[in-house]
């Protein structure tokens, strides 16, 4: 990983050759209080190799965006932060992620305790097949929590925090499939921050969305911002520039570049950077 180089005009081709290219990081993310470090972080599933070397700091309480065409590894990345891609045949990693200065790999790290530090949202909604006020406080009773003012008090408290409390609160017996597509979302948001995780992952939560929800999840996450880190994927780049602010740029497998969203759609220090956010390719 190198400081501000000097962009090359055959960077992806390199890359698609299978060749090293150095990541660029501007200097704003080389002294950060990161949430998640990544470092020199490759996987495989089989003999495919999706990541190459990402290293990576995310920045606390920040919203940061990993962008790039599809199939670049924005969600393999994104599921190895919380180890899901363990459930896969295959899967080989090398390099570290560390949350809050502690590796997810060490030995005696329980993966169920690592993922409830961290909230995951998926593309498609999917809450589960019950209340609004149980789909909420799931995480709580899975943990053995049985005291009703508690379960109470999270369920109002996490629905605010998703800004969906005003429109559910007289419904929270109904079920949470008979909610709109948008509402839905944000109740699996709701659900994700009901544990009060360290970070949420979002996995393009707004591509099944039509625009008047995906606003209203733009909203929410500019809101979250400053209590949560949050790490976003998404295939959309006005919805990155609208959002985060820290963007990464990623391509096969690679992380091209990283920086301030203001600088990375306005002035890349790589071309081929460059030729993505005003697109050229992808």
């Amino acid at each position: 990983m190198s400081e501000l180089q000097p962009a090359r005009s055959n960077r992806l081709t390199d890359i698609a050759a299978g060749k090293h290219v150095d990541s660029v990081i501007h200097n704003e993310l080389l002294d950060v209080d990161a949430a998640l470090d990544i470092k020199d972080f490759s996987l495989w599933y089989g003999k495919k190799q999706a990541l190459h070397e990402i290293s990576m700091s995310i920045p606390r309480g920040e919203v940061t965006a990993l962008i790039g065409p599809s199939g670049c590894g924005k969600s393999t990345l994104l599921r190895s932060v919380n180890r899901m891609n363990d459930l896969v045949d295959g899967l080989t990693v090398r390099g570290d992620i560390s949350l809050g200065g502690d590796s997810i790999f060490s030995p005696g790290v329980d993966v169920i305790e690592l993922r409830k530090r961290m909230g995951m949202v998926f593309q498609k909604p999917n809450p589960f097949p019950m209340s609004i006020f149980e789909n909420v406080v799931y995480p709580l009773r899975i943990d053995g929590q049985r005291d009703r003012k508690v379960l109470n008090s999270v369920c109002e408290q996490s629905l605010r925090g998703a800004a969906l409390w005003e429109e559910v609160r007289k419904r929270l017996t109904e079920s949470g499939l008979g909610l709109s597509g948008g509402q839905q979302q944000r109740l699996c948001i709701a659900r994700a921050i009901a544990s009060e995780p360290e970070v949420l992952l979002l996995d393009e939560p707004c591509s099944a969305l039509d625009p008047l929800a995906t606003g209203k999840i733009e909203d929410l996450i500019d809101d979250l911002r400053g209590d949560y880190t949050v790490l976003i994927v998404t295939h959309n780049m006005q919805q990155a520039s609208r959002i985060s602010d820290y963007t990464a740029f990623m391509y096969l497998g690679r992380l091209i570049e990283y920086g301030p969203t203001s600088q990375i759609f306005t002035k890349p220090l790589v071309r081929e950077t460059e030729d993505y956010v005003t697109g050229r390719f992808g």
